[in-house]
């Protein structure tokens, strides 16, 4: 299992009449978290990109628990459960409060796709040899 955390900081605009985020910014607050553990582990989405694959969204789900705040210090734990074997991606992402209370919960599914021909593809041999190592695993299995 690979766990990462990332923080980020609720800007103002980022948040509605009553001073609570909108919900629709919590997607972006996923993605910079999945490109930020992604990175933690030494290969980036650029990376990726370069080798001609890319990873669309084909699923995003996320349940609201509690309300963060202007200027909430919020922290995006990214967890990956299981390592890819085929073109499917699955992150279960939660943001918890400065006081570690869990405010919200997602999953979000990406598939790996050849950027040329759009077609689904497997994960970057490169990406595969940074996560391995956290799932106790080889490709051969």
């Amino acid at each position: 299992m690979y766990i990462s955390e990332t923080q980020v900081r609720v800007r103002y605009a980022e948040t509605d009449q009553m001073n609570v985020v909108y919900h629709g910014n919590y997607a972006q607050y996923f993605e910079v978290a999945r490109a930020e553990s992604i990175r933690q582990l030494g290969f980036s989405y650029k990376d990726m990109e370069a080798m001609g694959v890319i990873m669309p969204i084909v699923e995003l789900h996320t349940k609201f628990l509690r309300p963060a705040h202007y200027d909430d210090l919020l922290t995006v734990r990214t967890t990956l459960a299981h390592l890819p074997t085929n073109h499917r991606i699955e992150f279960q992402q939660e943001v918890f409060n400065e006081h570690q209370k869990l405010l919200t919960i997602g999953k979000v599914v990406l598939y790996f796709i050849k950027a040329d021909t759009k077609e689904k593809t497997s994960m970057p041999d490169a990406l595969f040899q940074k996560l391995a190592p956290y799932f106790n695993t080889s490709k051969t299995e």
